[in-house]
């Protein structure tokens, strides 16, 4: 009833007030497809004194009795409208649970057809190349992701702001597929059939980027050769980080450190540099004592990684837990123990665990296997600290 003609009609029809007594359509269907709808136009219409009939399935509804084929008249097609949508709505939601998707293919990939009619989506260059950047790039936590789509654009990506903002939270791009809440089954995604353009672990990187959980805070300082502890130097007075600079002499420029405040504090650059290096000596390691060292800290280390051993130990028999409850809960769905949409819950809530477990074996087991080297090396540099510096 909102379709332009159907609002014209009605205007003229109160214009013209008591010139019309019938509106003619072929069937009830025709007039509406909408049963609330159809009753509120029925009674605008009654109110101008019209009465609605159709042509194919006359009624007359001044009679209370044609008010029941009435309602089923109304009511049929908004039930058919209603049961058409909802076999679209289960056909798309199966197609995804297959792992296919659903609609124009996103940013990066574009939509194809097989030799026997199946769509499928795959990575189109060089936007795919574009967007595995963006999030190789947004993993690191050095962009603001205005940045990230600034830049983007200039390589090419041609989308706008708002959308970035969209389609970089979605999985499509790792190779999963989004399944929605509906009813007591819980949002979850599933394996894609289409090629993922960035790993699982770079995206959810990213992800974690963007939440605030990852971004990492670096003050960098940069200073002349003259001048190596600019920056470093705390004011004895004020409280104030040292700067520094050269003065002009006669027949050189001497260098300084010195506080930009009123207290007046300044040191000869050369002479502090000397203390500093003789400072350093003191914490040198005696070359004939670098094994002993080296041997001490491996024991310190394991003694004090102990408990990451534990806990590595917890997070593998955990892992294998819930596989075991994928497992159990397969054979249950076999046995017609448990219902099809509860081994899928089971399954995804078990999913999402094992990937966070994996990746907490993955941060305990880094660097464990190279300590030994790892400990030579910072020795080694202990050795010579002061050359080093």
């Amino acid at each position: 009833f909102i379709r332009p003609a159907w609002q014209k009609l009605l205007a003229d029809l109160k214009k013209k007030r008591g010139q019309t007594d019938l509106v003619l359509f072929t069937k009830w269907d025709r007039f509406s497809r909408n049963a609330g709808d159809a009753y509120q136009m029925i009674k605008i219409l009654g109110d101008l004194g019209i009465e609605p009939q159709a042509i194919e399935q006359p009624l007359d509804i001044s009679i209370p009795e044609n008010k029941m084929m009435l309602a089923f008249y109304l009511a049929a097609p908004e039930v058919e409208n209603d049961r058409r949508a909802l076999n679209t709505f289960h056909g798309m939601r199966r197609a995804r649970k297959e792992g296919r998707w659903m609609g124009p293919a996103p940013i990066g990939y574009t939509n194809k057809v097989t030799e026997d009619g199946r769509k499928y989506i795959c990575p189109v260059e060089p936007q795919a190349s574009i967007m595995k950047w963006v999030y190789d790039e947004l993993s690191t936590g050095k962009w603001f992701i205005d940045q990230i789509w600034k830049a983007a654009s200039d390589k090419g990506l041609k989308t706008g702001r708002k959308n970035f903002w969209q389609i970089i939270r979605n999985p499509i791009y790792c190779g999963r597929i989004p399944i929605a809440k509906y009813k007591e089954e819980e949002a979850h995604t599933v394996m894609g059939q289409h090629n993922a353009i960035v790993s699982e672990s770079i995206f959810y990187k990213a992800m974690d980027v963007l939440n605030g959980r990852n971004k990492p805070k670096k003050t960098t300082i940069s200073s002349p050769d003259v001048l190596p502890l600019r920056g470093f130097l705390i004011c004895p007075k004020c409280g104030y980080m040292l700067s520094g600079s050269a003065s002009k002499g006669y027949s050189k420029h001497y260098h300084y450190y010195h506080c930009f405040s009123k207290c007046g504090v300044r040191y000869n650059a050369e002479k502090v540099n000397k203390l500093f290096v003789e400072e350093l000596k003191k914490y040198t390691i005696d070359p004939l004592l670098h094994a002993a060292y080296v041997m001490i800290l491996k024991q310190v280390y394991q003694a004090f990684s102990s408990e990451d051993n534990n806990e590595l130990s917890n997070v593998k028999n955990q892992l294998e837990e819930f596989n075991n409850r994928i497992s159990k809960a397969r054979d249950k769905m076999l046995n017609d123990v448990i219902l099809d949409f509860e081994y899928r819950k089971i399954k995804s809530d078990c999913e999402r665990n094992i990937l966070i477990l994996e990746n907490r074996l993955i941060d305990l087991s880094r660097g464990k296997e190279n300590i030994g080297e790892l400990i030579g090396k910072a020795t080694g540099v202990l050795k010579n600290l002061h050359e080093t510096y």
